[in-house]
């Protein structure tokens, strides 16, 4: 019986379970021309610029429902500074005035399920 159930052993000089190389099995295949460092590749990520800094905007009322509303996510969190791209010091106001809407009950704390 152990003469019909023999496993093969694999024929490459890899051990299991570490991947084999880009163009082996279960590897990624090649790279597409274009995706390095040095080339920009499919898609052109712009710079990030602040929307308060842009319009000359210097202090963020916590009574603009509208405008604070853009800078907290679905979920009721606040959106990080990567993500809206708002310099440093006007996303510090701007916690503080989402912080001071949520607390008079303009904006919630969370989402509602």
């Amino acid at each position: 019986m152990s003469d019909e159930t023999q496993v093969k052993a694999p024929e490459s000089g890899a051990a299991s379970g570490a991947p084999a190389g880009p163009g082996g099995p279960g590897g990624r295949g090649p790279r597409p021309a274009g995706g390095g460092p040095g080339g920009r590749g499919k898609f052109f990520r712009r710079k990030k610029v602040c929307k308060f800094c842009t319009e000359k905007i210097d202090a963020i009322p916590y009574r603009d429902v509208r405008l604070l509303q853009g800078f907290v996510a679905e979920r009721g969190k606040i959106v990080p500074r990567r993500l809206t791209g708002v310099c440093t010091t006007h996303q510090r106001r701007l916690t503080r005035a989402i912080k001071q809407a949520r607390n008079i009950a303009l904006l919630p704390f969370a989402a509602r399920h």
